[in-house]
C-alpha cells in the first residue's frame, strides 16, 4: 500500500525530543494565564483599550516573578496580527496565536530584539541600538527592545540612550526588566511607565503548582506543595524548578510516585517541621537535655543547622503574627498542625519573651553560618535560647523593683504548653541573683550634673556643659541657662532627656535670655590665669625667672609638706623641674 504523501516521514532511529523543564513549558503567553500581577495587568489592559501606549515601559520585582515573560507578552500585544479576524492593530486580547506570535514567543522574531545587559554593557552596545532604532521593523508592526538586567549598563551607555529613550521613533518601543530599581538613573526611569511585579501569594503558588500537576499527570501531596510554595518566597520560576526537581526525587515521576513533604524536606535539607515545633516547645521549657537531644537527631537525618535555627526563628515569627493577628492562620502555606500549636503557643508566651527569642535566634543564626563546626555553635544557641526562656523580661524585672526590691514576690508568668518546670530551669533561677534597687541620684547643683555625666561616660554631653552653658538658675529638678556663641541650641532639650532617663524623673531645662554666670571652663581659665598672677608676684618666682631668660611657667603645683616636723614652702613646677628659695 502506497504511503499518503502526507504523512510526515517517521524514522524509529530519530533521538526523542529534549525535555523541556516545567518553568519553560508553562511560561504565560498572555496576560490571562500571568498569576499574581492583577494591578499590572488591569492597568495595561486599560492603556491598550483606550490607545494611551507608552514609549517605553520599566519592569521591576524579584527573581521569578514574570518580568521578561511580561516583556514578551507585552511584544505580542504590539505586534499582534491576525488576517483571518480583520484584527491589524495593538491589543492584549490575544485569544489564539497570531502571524508573530510564535516567532515571538521562541525569541527568534526579527523585529523583537532581546538584549542581556549583564554581557552587553558599554556605550558600543547603546550606539548600535540608536542606528537601527532608525530603520522601520522588517515583518512585524512595531520593533521592540528588551533589555534585561538593564541596572547593570554603565553610566555612558544610560547617558546615550535618553535621547532615543525620550524621543523614539513611532516604531519603536522600549521595554527594560531590572531587579535593582535603585541602580537605573532616575533620568531613565522618569522617561518609562514603571510597573513593580509582586511576589506571588502563597495560596495563588499553590493552585498554580496544582494546575501543574494535573497536567502532568503527577500525584503530590498538598502539604509538599505549601513546602515548595513557602521555599520558593514567591518565586513562580523557583517554584517550578523545585517541582521539577522534587518530580525527579520521586522515582520516575508518574501516577505511582507521590510528590510527597517527607521526600522533599529530605531532598532540601530541611528539618521535619514537626520536629522544629518540638524544639521550640522544649527550648521554651527550658529543657536543655532534650532541647539538644532534638537538634541532634534533626542534624542526624540530614538537617543543616543553619537551617534548624533558620525554621526555628521562622517559627516564633509565626506565633508572634499568630498573637497579633490570628488571620495568619489562614494562610495555605501553613500546616494544620503548625496552626493548632502555633496557636496554644501564641496564647501562653508573652511579646517579650516572643521578641527576645527571635533575637537570640537571629544573632545565633550568623554565629551558625560563620563557625567551623556549625552543630557545636546551634548547640550553644540553644542552651541560651533555654537558659533566658526562664529569665524575667525587663518589664517584669523593673516591676520586681518598683513592688519592693528583691524581697517582692516575683509576677506569675504564663506557662510553658507544657506543665512542669525542668531542672535547668530552676537551676537558672537559683544562680541569677535578685538586682538590688537602683537609687536615685540627688543632683544639688549644676556641678553635680557635670558629675553625673561623666559618670554615665557621656563625654559629648560634659564637655558641652562645661564649655557651652552659662548658668541662670538652678534648683532641684530645674534649670534655666544661656548659651555660649556658637553653642548647640538643641542642648537643653538633649540635657533635658538625659536627666529623666538617669534619675527616673522629669527635669524643666529651658534656654534663659538673662546673660547668665561664665561657664565652666571660663572659670577654671580665670581660676587658672588668677594663680598664675599670684604666682608670678612672689619673689623667688621673679627671681628663678630672671636667672632663666625666656623661661615659661607651665604648671603650678601645691605641695603639702611632708610629716609634722617639715618646714611649710613653697614650690614652682618650672619647665618640669621644682625650684625653692635654698635653690636660688
Amino acid at each position: 500500500m502506497d504511503r499518503d504523501a502526507s504523512e510526515p516521514d517517521l524514522n524509529l532511529n530519530d533521538p526523542p525530543a529534549p525535555y523541556r523543564v516545567l518553568a519553560r513549558k508553562y511560561r504565560p503567553a498572555s496576560f490571562e494565564d500571568l498569576i499574581g500581577q492583577e494591578p499590572m495587568v488591569k492597568t495595561l489592559s486599560n492603556a491598550f483599550d483606550l490607545g494611551r501606549i507608552h514609549q517605553a515601559y520599566l519592569l521591576t520585582g524579584v527573581r521569578g516573578v514574570g518580568k521578561t515573560t511580561t516583556a514578551r507578552i507585552l511584544a505580542r500585544a504590539f505586534n499582534y496580527e491576525l488576517p483571518a479576524q480583520g484584527v491589524n492593530q495593538p491589543t492584549i486580547h490575544m485569544p489564539e496565536l497570531g502571524v508573530h506570535c510564535q516567532a515571538i514567543i521562541d525569541s527568534r522574531h526579527v523585529d523583537v530584539i532581546e538584549m542581556d545587559a549583564a554581557s552587553h554593557t558599554g556605550i558600543d552596545d547603546v550606539r548600535e541600538i540608536i542606528d537601527n532604532a532608525r530603520y522601520r521593523p522588517v515583518l512585524a508592526r512595531t520593533k521592540v527592545y528588551i533589555i534585561d538586567e538593564v541596572h547593570m549598563l554603565s553610566k555612558q551607555a544610560f547617558n546615550g540612550l535618553l535621547k532615543t529613550l525620550e524621543e523614539p521613533p513611532d516604531h519603536v518601543k522600549f521595554i527594560f526588566a531590572t531587579t535593582e530599581i535603585e541602580k537605573v538613573p532616575v533620568t531613565v526611569r522618569s522617561r518609562c511607565q514603571r510597573f513593580d511585579l509582586r511576589r506571588v501569594e502563597a495560596d495563588v503558588l499553590v493552585a498554580h503548582l496544582a494546575k501543574i500537576c494535573v497536567k502532568e499527570g503527577i500525584a503530590v501531596e498538598a502539604e509538599a506543595l505549601a513546602l515548595i510554595a513557602r521555599v520558593s518566597e514567591g518565586s513562580v520560576r523557583d517554584s517550578l524548578s523545585l517541582l521539577d526537581q522534587a518530580i525527579a526525587h520521586a522515582k520516575g515521576g508518574g501516577l505511582r510516585s507521590e510528590v510527597k513533604a517527607e521526600d522533599l524536606r529530605a531532598m532540601l535539607g530541611l528539618a521535619d517541621h514537626a520536629r522544629i515545633i518540638d524544639l521550640f516547645e522544649e527550648s521554651m521549657k527550658g529543657d536543655v537535655a532534650a532541647a539538644l537531644g532534638s537538634l541532634k537527631a534533626l542534624y542526624d537525618a540530614g538537617a543543616d543547622p543553619a537551617r534548624v535555627l533558620g525554621e526555628l526563628a521562622e517559627f516564633v515569627h509565626f506565633v508572634t503574627r499568630l498573637k497579633l493577628a490570628p488571620e495568619t492562620a489562614k494562610d495555605p502555606a501553613v500546616t494544620e498542625e503548625e496552626r493548632r500549636r502555633g496557636g496554644e503557643f501564641a496564647k501562653v508566651l508573652s511579646l517579650p519573651v516572643l521578641s527576645r527569642a527571635w533575637q537570640l535566634l537571629l544573632k545565633g543564626l550568623q554565629e551558625v553560618r560563620d563557625a567551623p563546626r556549625p552543630l557545636a555553635a546551634a548547640d550553644m544557641v540553644i542552651v541560651r535560647l533555654a537558659y533566658a526562656a526562664d529569665l524575667p523580661t525587663p518589664d517584669e524585672a523593673l516591676r520586681r523593683l518598683t513592688q519592693g526590691g528583691p524581697s517582692a514576690p516575683a509576677p506569675a508568668r504564663a506557662p510553658a504548653p507544657v506543665a512542669g518546670a525542668s531542672r535547668a530551669s530552676a537551676t537558672v533561677q537559683a544562680r541569677v541573683p535578685a538586682p538590688a534597687a537602683p537609687q536615685e541620684p540627688r543632683l544639688t547643683s549644676f556641678q553635680d550634673v557635670v558629675a553625673l555625666t561623666a559618670a554615665r561616660r557621656d563625654i559629648q554631653l560634659k564637655i558641652a556643659l562645661e564649655r557651652d552653658v552659662r548658668l541662670v538658675r538652678f534648683e532641684e529638678g530645674s534649670i534655666d541657662f544661656a548659651l555660649s556663641p556658637g553653642a548647640s541650641p538643641a542642648l537643653a532639650q538633649q540635657l533635658a532627656r538625659r536627666l529623666q532617663e538617669w534619675t527616673g524623673r522629669r527635669w524643666m531645662v529651658a534656654l534663659s535670655s538673662e546673660p547668665g554666670a561664665p561657664s565652666l571652663s571660663e572659670q577654671s581659665e580665670a581660676a587658672a590665669a588668677s594663680a598664675l598672677h599670684g604666682v608670678q608676684s612672689e619673689p623667688i618666682v621673679r627671681r628663678a625667672l630672671a636667672l632663666f631668660p625666656g623661661a615659661e611657667i607651665v604648671a603650678i603645683r601645691n605641695c603639702e609638706p611632708q610629716g609634722e616636723a617639715a618646714e611649710a614652702s613653697d614650690e614652682v613646677a618650672y619647665a618640669d623641674q621644682t625650684f625653692t628659695e635654698d635653690d636660688l
